[in-house]
């Protein structure tokens, strides 16, 4: 082995560089401050393992984060947000002008109100509005915080995406959960800090679960995508079927040296560190993950609560059963969309009511799982999508991207439940009331957590980063 280390290190022997002379000058002032530099960009790394836990700002409410996302823009108006005077007007005229910076027609005010053409009904001790989109959602009213203040910039999805996972739709910056783990690192060190089941290749891709300019430690590991069921997700790369356990510990041993003393010439570089702590997290994970991704011992009771076996429910109820078992298992941040098909431009009634009931179940399902297992006080669930609908039509059953004013929902993980915060107009367009961006939710969410936004920073290019830019209020009124 010393042989084959002396061949690697010749192999790998470079001409000095510029970094490595001011380092060995007697008077290198110039490396000091470039390590000074690196120090402060690495200060939360604490020990050799970037996913090591680490200890919270203060203490914290929730342990984990489920980030669910209907993908295309679900109707506000047509299942958490009843307003009964768009009931009263639809068919009437848009009663003002929708300015151009949000809508971009000039001609859309001119089209007339659609009143939802799905009952609204209180439930739960709470009286909470739910349309009959998501009557199973609906009996656990007392459990969920309805958002109805909700805000954003930007028509498109591709913008309204990155806002929602990365809080910036202008440049290229780390997804909330990579901003999670690199603040939190993984209570389970075989498993990743932050997975993302089936995710969409749309409006984002891989930016979406990104780490941009954090470690590549901090990206989340996608299982599947959304291009096929779920039931054939696997993680990639996992099993070596031609190498025994032994052979492949001595291969990853040679893999790993060469590396390191590459990375030590190399001073650091990400692409190296990234591929070291992939390769070791993936050996250790040869024997944690395969038997969490096998939902064949689950009993038949809990495949029925998730709708696993049924025609319209199987996909989704193995995602957020899926979900389920890496929280539990100590992944800290599990992120589920929907594949795009809540976008609903014409055939709302057909659209939405498809989709709901591929998730209604599911995600009920969910909620009654970790109350049961006792993982809902310390679970933290955001149901959301990208933006809202418009109360106009667009077309005779359709609605347009509204960005102005939506509706999310949290449960879980120190948020109180059976209430609503924030509102929008008497249609349903602009929020007027308890006004969030998505800035304002992932400050939110990190307090949740027991990490300060405002603390939780990255130096990258010569300037702290962090999640939520130069914005985010943390809605305390929502807290448990």
């Amino acid at each position: 082995m010393k042989d084959e280390y002396s061949q690697a290190c010749n192999y790998f022997n470079q001409p000095i560089n510029r970094r490595s002379m001011l380092r060995n000058m007697a008077c290198g002032f110039g490396y000091l401050a470039f390590a000074g530099i690196q120090a402060k960009a690495l200060a939360r790394n604490i020990g050799s393992n970037p996913l090591a836990t680490k200890p919270p700002h203060f203490a914290p409410k929730a342990k984990r984060v489920i980030y669910m996302l209907m993908h295309g823009g679900f109707s506000h108006v047509d299942t958490f947000d009843y307003k009964p005077e768009l009931q009263r007007y639809s068919g009437s005229p848009f009663p003002y002008e929708v300015p151009l910076e949000l809508d971009g027609n000039e001609t859309q005010w001119e089209t007339p109100l659609l009143g939802s053409p799905w009952k609204f009904k209180q439930h739960g001790q709470s009286g909470l509005w739910v349309s009959n989109l998501f009557p199973e959602i609906a009996k656990h009213a007392d459990d969920i915080c309805v958002l109805k203040g909700m805000h954003t910039e930007g028509q498109g999805h591709g913008e309204a995406m990155l806002n929602w996972y990365t809080g910036k739709s202008t440049e290229i910056r780390p997804s909330i959960g990579s901003w999670v783990t690199y603040g939190l690192g993984t209570a389970n060190e075989n498993l990743p800090g932050f997975v993302t089941l089936a995710p969409t290749r749309a409006h984002g891709g891989v930016q979406l679960y990104g780490s941009a300019f954090l470690p590549a430690a901090y990206q989340g590991t996608p299982i599947g995508t959304q291009d096929t069921h779920f039931k054939t997700a696997q993680i990639h790369n996992l099993r070596n079927e031609k190498l025994s356990r032994k052979m492949q510990e001595k291969q990853l041993e040679l893999i790993q040296m060469l590396d390191k003393e590459h990375l030590k010439r190399s001073e650091r570089d990400q692409m190296i560190e990234g591929s070291i702590q992939a390769n070791e997290l993936a050996f250790r994970m040869q024997m944690e993950a395969p038997p969490l991704m096998d939902l064949s011992k689950e009993s038949p009771a809990t495949l029925k609560m998730y709708g696993i076996g049924e025609k319209e429910t199987d996909d989704y109820g193995r995602q957020f059963l899926q979900a389920r078992k890496f929280a539990e298992a100590g992944v800290r941040f599990i992120q589920v969309s929907t594949s795009y098909k809540w976008d609903a431009h014409g055939k709302l009634w057909m659209g939405h009511n498809k989709i709901a009931r591929q998730v209604d179940k599911p995600v009920a399902g969910l909620l009654k799982d970790l109350k049961l297992r006792g993982m809902l006080d310390d679970t933290l669930l955001v149901f959301g999508t990208e933006f809202g609908r418009t109360p106009y039509a667009e077309s005779s059953d359709g609605r347009d991207h509204n960005p102005s004013g939506f509706t999310i929902w949290l449960a879980g993980g120190g948020v109180r439940g059976g209430m609503t915060y924030g509102g929008t107009d008497e249609f349903g367009f602009r929020a007027v009331e308890g006004r969030m961006h998505f800035n304002d939710l992932h400050a939110t969410i990190l307090y949740l957590l027991g990490l300060d936004h405002e603390r939780l920073t990255y130096s990258f290019s010569g300037r702290d980063y962090r999640l939520t830019d130069l914005g985010g209020n943390v809605a305390t009124e929502i807290l448990a």
